[in-house]
């Protein structure tokens, strides 16, 4: 990453963690995916019973392996059938932590967020003590509309890209359709203003590009 870039990431991220804690969220800039580790993990009690999302931005920092190996988890992937999927999901809903990342956040430190089955923005809105999400800078826009367009045109087709078998028209075209697809992964898109528990949403910055 050029040093330019680098500095920018810095001083777009000191301003956005203000912003984010101005709306009640807890924030951190890390410049790199390690310290974004080193983080996260300073933030989960080992005790903690840890759940998750579907996110790219959390292995690719390492937290997945690490809480793994750390603490008792709520893994879905674990599920021999759908109905036991589905009932894992549910009890992440009450589980101490949720890892996550956000499709997109804006300037001013609103997050935006596309989700399909809907588990992720539910635990993200209640149930979990905590939250705690992994955001490369490559998710910053310069406003809540550039945010939308982000989750939706960038982020969604990507995510539809990544499930197999997929009949969306953004699996097929790249951009989305505003579709109304049986398979659609953008059921719920929720903008989050505000943390009303103070402190309960933490989100994590990393300076480099991660996730999608």
């Amino acid at each position: 990453m050029e040093q330019a870039e680098v500095l920018r990431n810095q001083l777009l991220g000191e301003t956005l963690v203000k912003n984010l804690q101005k709306r009640g969220m807890g924030a951190y800039y890390c410049a790199t995916k390690e310290e974004a580790l080193a983080k996260a993990l300073e933030l989960i009690p080992e005790e903690d019973v840890v759940a998750w999302g579907g996110s790219v931005s959390i292995k690719e920092i390492g937290l997945l392996d690490a809480v793994k190996k750390r603490n008792p988890v709520i893994d879905r992937e674990l599920a021999d059938t759908p109905e036991e999927k589905a009932e894992l999901m549910r009890n992440a809903l009450l589980c101490d932590t949720y890892l996550m990342s956000s499709n997109a956040i804006s300037k001013d430190g609103e997050l935006v967020n596309i989700d399909g089955n809907g588990n992720r923005v539910a635990a993200m809105i209640f149930g979990p003590k905590q939250v705690i999400m992994v955001v490369g800078m490559n998710k910053v826009a310069g406003t809540l509309e550039g945010a939308i367009d982000r989750a939706r045109h960038v982020a969604a087709p990507i995510n539809a890209a990544r499930f197999a078998g997929l009949g969306t028209p953004c699996a097929k075209l790249g951009t989305c359709a505003d579709c109304l697809s049986p398979d659609s992964i953008c059921c719920q898109m929720v903008i989050t203003r505000l943390s009303r528990v103070k402190g309960r949403i933490k989100v994590i910055l990393v300076g480099e590009n991660i996730g999608f």
